[in-house]
């Protein structure tokens, strides 16, 4: 069996209530030579809290990335403190995968490069 190709996945888990977060809105955008962000995904997290592919079937290339999360949606408040948290990634290895998990709670969040 062929072994998947390399990707970003992220997994988003609500600290308030133990439970993941399903319907996280994530965008990945690469940057150009110029700065300028291409959008390559616009998703949302499944039931178990997780995108799998944010590449969403396109090669990992060596470069920067942007990931931004959309989480003043899944707390479900007009009134959420944070409404969205966006993340500078540089990939600098394109042989390998990458997890980026997000963990929330009402007036804080925690990010770090998983496995």
């Amino acid at each position: 069996m062929a072994e998947a190709p390399p990707t970003i996945s992220t997994h988003v888990l609500d600290l308030a209530s133990g439970e993941p977060a399903a319907g996280v809105g994530v965008s990945l955008f690469r940057l150009g030579g110029d700065g300028a962000p291409e959008l390559l995904s616009d998703l949302q997290t499944d039931d178990d809290g997780r995108i799998r592919d944010l590449l969403d079937g396109a090669a990992l290339i060596v470069g920067d990335y942007q990931l931004a999360f959309e989480v003043a949606v899944h707390d479900d408040d007009p009134d959420a403190f944070f409404q969205s948290a966006a993340f500078a990634l540089r990939i600098t290895d394109a042989s390998r995968s990458y997890h980026v998990p997000l963990l929330l709670s009402p007036f804080g969040m925690s990010t770090y490069r998983g496995s």
